[in-house]
């Protein structure tokens, strides 16, 4: 693992301060000051900030769950609705990542890994998620489609051009790397085609795969490596969140 890296899991500070910190030459490893961020570390020798050690408090996890409808994607509601944090049972605190629509299902993230969720949630990453929208006025046009594909304009402003697949007469894939307010819903009603039913399919190369309605399962370090590479945003074959 890269010294930045290392530094900001130990909770030191996010990614860019704990590079700053090293090239200050205020980190030593083995006993000897370290100025370069990537310098590669294993844990396997004292890692020290300021002549105080250091240590990565926990190990970083990333859960795929399929929420349910009736569930919140928050940590903890105060009206005590049931909330995807509490599907998984973990010794980890863990939170979610962004959020679905507590009558949308689908693929949300639970981690403890902030970087990650930083990387999966903030727009300058463009992530794409995916989402299966069964709508209201079939057989869905094709100027609709057309319409989704250039862009539409809410009244929060025009959104980016979306990807679309038709899957049957009133269903179709529609994927965005926005993360505005019920935008999917609002993208279909837009067109004359009313959300019925909204389910997320994938986030990047991640897709839901056949994984039950309210089970979750903890994502490999290959799963969650694509998820972190530059090219999680690619249209090739993605990996399957689904049940072992």
């Amino acid at each position: 693992m890269r010294l930045a890296k290392y530094l900001a899991h130990s909770g030191v500070g996010s990614r860019r301060a704990c590079e700053q910190i090293v090239r200050d030459g205020r980190v030593s490893v083995g006993g000897e000051v370290v100025v370069d961020p990537a310098r590669d570390v294993d844990g396997s020798e004292p890692v020290n900030v300021d002549g105080e050690a250091v240590r990565p408090a926990e190990a970083l996890v990333v859960y795929a769950v399929n929420k349910p409808p009736g569930v919140v994607s928050t940590a903890s509601d105060p009206q005590g609705r049931p909330t995807v944090v509490s599907l998984v049972p973990s010794d980890y605190r863990l939170y979610p990542v962004g959020r679905l629509d507590i009558d949308t299902t689908g693929l949300i993230l639970l981690t403890n890994d902030g970087e990650l969720a930083h990387r999966l949630t903030h727009p300058s990453f463009e992530i794409p998620k995916t989402y299966r929208a069964r709508v209201a006025s079939a057989p869905i046009r094709r100027q609709a489609i057309e319409a989704l594909r250039r862009g539409v304009v809410l009244d929060d402003g025009p959104t980016a051009p979306a990807r679309v697949r038709r899957v049957t007469a009133d269903t179709f894939d529609l994927t965005i790397h926005e993360g505005r307010k019920r935008q999917v819903r609002r993208m279909c009603e837009s067109v004359g085609h009313p959300v019925r039913s909204l389910a997320r399919i994938a986030i990047g190369p991640l897709e839901l795969g056949d994984l039950r309605p309210g089970a979750y399962r903890r994502l490999s370090d290959a799963e969650v490596a694509g998820l972190q590479a530059p090219s999680a945003g690619s249209t090739g074959r993605r990996a399957q969140a689904s049940l072992p």
